[in-house]
């Protein structure tokens, strides 16, 4: 039967159709490229998703993240992608979770339930903890690496973590990866030099903060703000939910090879 799925399913079958709807996905970040994850991966026809960030909408982020309108600032990032989420698949079971994820909050969260984990968040321990439960709970993970102060969309790949380069994030998960233990990580990063920021202090978050109110962690309290473009997070994030949903349904590609 024709449904808003049928081309998909031209590609994947539908034994692989039934696969994505059955899944569940936790995002951990929806921003710029955590945004457009949760967009493709309402699209593709994942059953349900569970999305976890407690950021809101801010004015600056109408250059990157796909969530973000002149409607949507102020507005907790997880309702807007929610309900964006309902209007192009209804049957999709959304949960969403206002919280900023850190390791001694993992225990709020049943990574053992999820098909697939994707980490969208920025900060390096929440990152390593996320990673830590999804592989103690046997669920597969992918990581996103840094999308800020690039330019070059077409140098983002996917790699095993310790087979990365360039990237600073990268650099620092692979050396707390190898402290940690974690024999290996799947991630999308980009191999390009980031820029440096231009010092301009008339357009800057440090000297004119608009964030939200109710805004629980302000620019102006973070150690640096990176320059960003429409393209660079967008593509990230669309790697990522390609990624994810090539994995769950790759015993049925691999029949159709």
């Amino acid at each position: 039967m024709l449904n808003q799925f049928s081309r998909t399913q031209l590609i994947y079958g539908e034994a692989a159709m039934r696969k994505l709807a059955a899944s569940r996905v936790a995002v951990f970040g929806i921003g710029g490229v955590g945004g457009y994850v949760v967009e493709a991966l309402a699209r593709s026809g994942i059953g349900a998703l569970e999305l976890i960030d407690d950021d809101r909408v801010c004015l600056t982020n109408l250059n990157r993240q796909i969530l973000a309108t002149r409607k949507t600032v102020g507005r907790h990032k997880v309702d807007v992608a929610a309900e964006r989420v309902l209007e192009i698949a209804p049957d999709c079971r959304v949960s969403v979770h206002k919280t900023f994820f850190l390791p001694e909050k993992k225990d709020q969260f049943h990574f053992e339930d999820y098909d697939y984990v994707i980490d969208a968040i920025d900060t390096v321990t929440g990152k390593l903890a996320i990673i830590e439960c999804a592989n103690a709970a046997n669920v597969p993970v992918i990581s996103s690496m840094g999308a800020g102060n690039k330019v070059d969309a077409s140098a983002f790949e996917v790699a095993d973590i310790y087979e990365t380069s360039v990237c600073p994030l990268a650099r620092v998960m692979r050396q707390q990866c190898r402290k940690r233990g974690i024999q290996s990580l799947k991630v999308a990063y980009s191999r390009e030099k980031p820029l440096r920021p231009l010092e301009d202090m008339s357009i800057s978050c440090r000297s004119h903060c608009i964030c939200p109110p109710g805004t629980a962690r302000k620019c102006t309290e973070r150690r640096d703000i990176p320059g960003s473009t429409a393209f660079v997070p967008a593509v990230a994030g669309l790697i990522i939910a390609g990624e994810v949903v090539n994995d769950l349904c790759r015993e049925y590609l691999e029949e159709r090879a």
